[in-house]
């Protein structure tokens, strides 16, 4: 039975390495920048295989939500030339992440204050992320529970609310448009928990649950996906339950490492060598016992 098993993992194994050499061989090409409205003075860019930017115009100046990559900055900046000429005053992150911040390399240097949680300016300063670009600018104003900005007679509002996706998440407000950009504790995918920089999958659900009764919003921009109504929060953390209980059952049965991994690319179609393997597995492992 045992050397059963041994063969068929063995055979997992390999198949999922070779599935991984031909995605690393011939990458996916990113999806290309498209700006969306939202309303008259708020869009989001999407595209280009980072996060989704959020877009507030005021008469004083741009407030912008996330950044993505430093490589991204003339494409941000093409895509907000198309709505107004004002400049980018201020750039809230939602967390350290490089397709969230790294494009602070670029608009610091060009004026813009960066504001983040104080924990993702120490993660920026610190290097936690894995293969991030060595010249990742952090905030320069930090905040641990809650600010809010006010430019052109607008108010925008950053709130940490608790862990999931990392340690450092934000939540960002906009109030007379009843949005909320929530970074990448809500995504198009299953979650991934950033375990080293203090993620959680069990308060995952607990913060978005504060999120969805601190403010009244109608309106949702996550961090990756398309703008959508408040359900997809709803949806969302409903099925990041549903996974949670489901991984936790398989670790109290015992399973080992390469079985849990096994289960996951099987049930949540979490690709071999990802971020989510990499980042989640072993921490969920241990959050869950």
């Amino acid at each position: 039975m045992k050397s059963s098993f041994l063969v068929r993992l063995a055979g997992l194994v390999g198949v999922l390495t070779l599935a991984w050499v031909a995605y690393t061989q011939a990458p996916p090409t990113p999806p290309p920048f498209v700006l969306h409205k939202v309303a008259d003075d708020l869009f989001v860019i999407d595209g280009g295989g980072a996060g989704n930017v959020a877009v507030y115009v005021t008469g004083e100046g741009v407030i912008l939500v996330d950044d993505k990559f430093d490589r991204n900055f003339a494409e941000i900046m093409a895509n907000i030339k198309k709505v107004t000429d004002q400049p980018v005053k201020y750039v809230i992150n939602t967390h350290y992440h490089a397709d969230h911040s790294g494009g602070n390399t670029n608009f610091a240097p060009a004026g813009a204050q960066i504001i983040s949680t104080t924990l993702a300016r120490q993660h920026i300063l610190n290097k936690i992320q894995p293969g991030a670009p060595a010249n990742m600018v952090p905030a320069s104003i930090t905040f641990d529970n809650q600010m809010s900005v006010f430019l052109g007679g607008k108010e925008v509002r950053a709130m940490h609310l608790g862990r999931g996706h990392t340690g450092t998440d934000a939540l960002v407000y906009f109030p007379a448009r009843r949005v909320l950009h929530s970074g990448d504790l809500v995504t198009g995918g299953t979650p991934l928990i950033d375990y080293a920089a203090g993620g959680s999958i069990v308060e995952w659900t607990k913060t978005l649950d504060k999120a969805m009764s601190v403010v009244e919003w109608d309106t949702l921009i996550p961090g990756h996906g398309p703008v959508s109504p408040k359900t997809m929060m709803v949806t969302y953390r409903n099925n990041a339950e549903t996974l949670r209980n489901r991984v936790q059952a398989e670790v109290r049965a015992g399973k080992s490492e390469a079985e849990l991994a096994a289960f996951m690319l099987a049930e949540y179609k979490w690709a071999p060598n990802s971020l989510n393997i990499t980042m989640s597995l072993k921490g969920m492992m241990a959050e869950l016992k």
